[in-house]
């Protein structure tokens, strides 16, 4: 794996962000540490040197300069507070008390602070240590500096001001590793996502995404790519079979109607068989375009285009209107046909496509009904159902078929002279597959029972349907 790759990906980019935060959140309380602890013994150091310099002030006022020697004296020899700095000059820094010999130099003689250093014997040699003092002039002349060695104070400064650039650099190390490693994760499994869609684009559309079964969203994100890849695949599939379909079973209709033509043109000019040979030609247009129709509105519902118009509408009131333009015809075949509507049978659908479902099944039942048998349409509501019910008396339809019937181009044991291209259940079995509806064939006894369960849908449901069909409408409008 490439280095600058590696640096360009955005996860190694937010683990340098969180090493800044890591860094800033380490500082913050550094500062509160050094100010509190450091600042609070700087204080109470200056706080001390300064009391006890005023008291020995006062000590001078009241009881002169020879008792202050005394008391300097022995405060400079105090065991208990060896970091104590005291020394008592005349007025030409001649040392009159005191644990320091030498007044230091360059410093000032009234009121300021004074930083130097001095040398405290220890065994093995002598160390160098800081001293902050402040000295005073006395009424006499005489110069009094007090102080305190701060060499432990500076000593912790230090030992603060190390462990904070051990923690910072430790923090850096661990992020940019942690960051390292992460990024080199997310690359692997963004690269197999990368490298198996190349595969995909090139025509390998067997292929899917890969799937560790963590759970994570690289999973989440590959089951929802594989279940668009076994869609689009379902429908290039369709679409090749539908292809195929169209190519075998409209061969025979156009090689007939050719030659219907052909022999027309051969025979003697006769207005009568030409005009025999028109009608005959004009039959086979309309199977051809049935066939065309019905495979463009299957393919519709297959592909889910039809879902982007789906609404809120009564599947009673649409199966009534069919079964009115369907009444006429069943009448001239000596059928009865009966449809019964109940109530709340309001869902979420594609008005077009079940209407033309409905057609189909009332067209089967009536083609394949002899004459004085009935037909009975019915459509009623259950919980959170549509059902959608048509029986006839015909011969109905095997067991061991019904699975097959509803395929393309299917017909079983039906009689040549009956019209149809085997496209109508196919329909109805589309339609029923894109409204999520079960479809069932069942024997009427005697006849074909034929029920399709609709979800009624919910109000979210409608709305996002009607979203949809507001933006096919305004795509459509653009185009």
């Amino acid at each position: 794996m490439q280095i600058p790759k590696l640096f360009q990906t955005s996860t190694f980019r937010l683990a340098l962000v969180n090493l800044v935060v890591f860094g800033v959140a380490m500082v913050l309380p550094f500062v509160f540490v050094y100010s509190n602890t450091v600042g609070s013994l700087d204080s109470e150091t200056n706080a001390a040197i300064i009391g006890e310099i005023k008291g020995l002030a006062d000590e001078y006022h009241r009881l002169g300069k020879a008792s202050l020697i005394d008391v300097v004296a022995q405060r400079a020899r105090d065991p208990d507070d060896k970091n104590a700095i005291f020394l008592l000059t005349d007025a030409q820094r001649r040392p009159l008390a005191g644990n320091i010999s030498v007044w230091p130099a360059d410093s000032a003689s009234n009121g300021e602070w004074i930083r130097f250093v001095i040398d405290k014997v220890k065994a093995g040699g002598s160390t160098p240590h800081r001293v902050r003092a402040r000295a005073m002039r006395l009424a006499g002349g005489e110069l009094l500096l007090v102080g305190r060695d701060v060499e432990q104070i500076l000593a912790m400064q230090r030992r603060i001001t190390e462990a904070l650039g051990w923690a910072l650099a430790l923090t850096f190390v661990l992020v940019l590793t942690g960051g390292v490693l992460m990024s080199r994760y997310m690359l692997r499994r963004v690269e197999a996502i990368t490298q198996t869609s190349r595969m995909i684009v090139e025509g390998t559309l067997s292929r899917r995404m890969p799937i560790r079964g963590t759970g994570d969203e690289f999973d989440r994100l590959s089951e929802n790519l594989n279940q668009m890849l076994d869609q689009i695949e379902h429908l290039m599939t369709s679409m090749r079979t539908v292809t195929d379909s169209i190519a075998h079973d409209l061969r025979g209709p156009l090689t007939h109607l050719k030659g219907r033509i052909e022999l027309a043109l051969r025979a003697a000019p006769d207005a009568r068989s030409y005009r025999a040979a028109l009608e005959h030609a004009v039959a086979e247009t309309d199977r051809i375009l049935s066939i065309f129709n019905a495979l463009i509105e299957m393919a519709k519902a297959e592909s889910g285009l039809g879902r982007a118009d789906m609404a809120s509408l009564d599947l009673g009131v649409v199966a009534a209107d069919v079964a009115d333009l369907y009444e006429p015809v069943a009448e001239e075949r000596g059928l009865a046909l009966r449809a019964e509507i109940g109530e709340g049978t309001v869902m979420l659908g594609n008005r077009q496509l079940l209407a033309l479902s409905v057609a189909n099944l009332l067209d089967n039942a009536i083609k394949y009904t002899p004459a004085g048998g009935s037909i009975t349409l019915s459509v009623d509501s259950g919980p959170g159902t549509v059902r959608l019910v048509v029986n006839d008396s015909g011969p109905g339809i095997l067991p061991a078929d019904r699975g097959r019937v509803v395929e393309r181009f299917v017909r079983i044991g039906t009689d040549p002279a009956i019209p149809g291209s085997g496209l109508g259940l196919s329909l109805v079995a589309a339609v029923a597959r894109l409204h999520r509806a079960s479809f069932e064939l069942g024997d009427n006894a005697p006849g074909l029972r034929v029920t399709v369960v609709f979800p009624k849908g919910s109000t979210q449901e409608s709305a996002d349907a009607a979203h949809r069909g507001e933006t096919a409408a305004t795509l459509a409008a653009g185009s």
